[in-house]
């Protein structure tokens, strides 16, 4: 099997693959759209692989090829598409998508990352041709019931797969209220994961429509708490995720005590569309200073930003990690910070 994640979360979402029973991570790479961790699982442990909440797609593996056994789209389709492995595969996608019946719709998406021997939609129209004539009853439509993905994950070598899982695992069943800008669920339970056990109060000071809040109940959270400037953002998160306590208010004077706090995560509200009260260097001082004060001695604070310089870190907030993603091809960063005591260095 092979899953797909964000770019720049491989890493981080690994070794929880790894971690699951039955499953075994042999390879990654990156399409040129999406990073891409390939998989041996156990009969019986698929479930785990589907819950896991920071993969946008799973697949099931059809076949795999290497550019330098013949670098032609004809070729290249006859050893993706092997029947034989075609039929494990469809067992799998009935178990887990939908009975099939004997005449199917089906399309193919294609990703290379380089064009110099031949052109994507070649590669797309070769896969096509190889399912047309190992199914003749299948016939392409789009949209359609069986999505073939064809991935070049690593220079010269590719794998295909059936996808599995659908836009409500990449949304996870979605929000009630939704605004533009909001983050997506996968990205904002990778940052869940990173604030450690779900042990205590979990805050988000900037919460938007909550996606970040929904993940930390999801993850077992079972203190809540949000906060935004914006009345309407306080209200949607309200709707999304009633069982999180939220209230309007400024991140940079939150109404909670010293050292209450196991876990601040938040996307802060960087670019164009968002707006702070006065200049962002003074408001990113300030807002992490606050953070830094409710957050209790080796608690996290974990931020999404493209950039935080290093003046506006209080020194009681030591960096621990720093994992740079892509949100629709715009680069971005995840932080990770651990509360010191006050006197560590950071």
């Amino acid at each position: 099997m092979f899953a797909s994640v964000i770019p720049g979360l491989a890493p981080l979402v690994t070794p929880k693959l790894n971690a699951l029973p039955g499953v075994c991570v042999t390879a990654s790479g990156f399409d040129g759209r999406t990073d891409l961790i390939l998989f041996d699982v156990s009969r019986g442990h698929r479930d785990g692989v589907s819950s896991l909440r920071t993969t946008e797609d799973v697949f099931v593996e059809v076949g795999r090829a290497n550019r330098a056994d013949g670098d032609q789209p004809r070729r290249i389709a006859q050893r993706l598409w092997r029947p034989e492995r075609v039929e494990r595969a469809l067992s799998i996608w009935s178990s887990e998508v939908r009975p099939l019946a004997g005449a199917m719709t089906f399309r193919v998406i294609a990703r290379v990352l380089e064009e110099r021997s031949f052109l994507r939609t070649d590669l797309r129209r070769a896969v096509t041709g190889a399912i047309a004539a190992d199914r003749p009853k299948w016939r392409w439509r789009d949209p359609s019931q069986i999505e073939v993905w064809v991935s070049e994950f690593q220079a010269g070598r590719l794998v295909g797969g059936l996808r599995l899982s659908d836009a409500a695992m990449r949304q996870h069943d979605g929000r009630e209220v939704e605004r533009s800008g909001a983050l997506r669920p996968t990205v904002a339970a990778a940052m869940v994961g990173l604030a450690g056990e779900s042990d205590g109060v979990l805050v988000d000071p900037c919460c938007g429509c909550g996606t970040i809040l929904g993940e930390a109940v999801a993850a077992g959270w079972t203190d809540v708490r949000g906060g935004d400037i914006d009345a309407d953002a306080v209200e949607m998160t309200h709707r999304n995720v009633p069982r999180a306590t939220t209230e309007q208010g400024d991140a940079r004077h939150l109404d909670l005590a010293d050292a209450s706090v196991t876990a601040v995560v938040s996307n802060l509200p960087f670019g164009r569309q968002f707006d702070v009260p006065g200049s962002m260097p003074v408001w990113l001082s300030q807002t992490l200073s606050e953070m830094a004060r409710v957050t209790r001695p080796d608690g996290r604070v974990v931020l999404l930003a493209p950039d935080i310089p290093r003046p506006a870190i209080p020194v009681e907030l030591e960096l621990r990690a720093r994992n740079r993603i892509r949100l629709l091809g715009t680069p971005t960063t995840l932080w990770v910070f651990r509360r010191t005591s006050g006197g560590e260095a950071t």
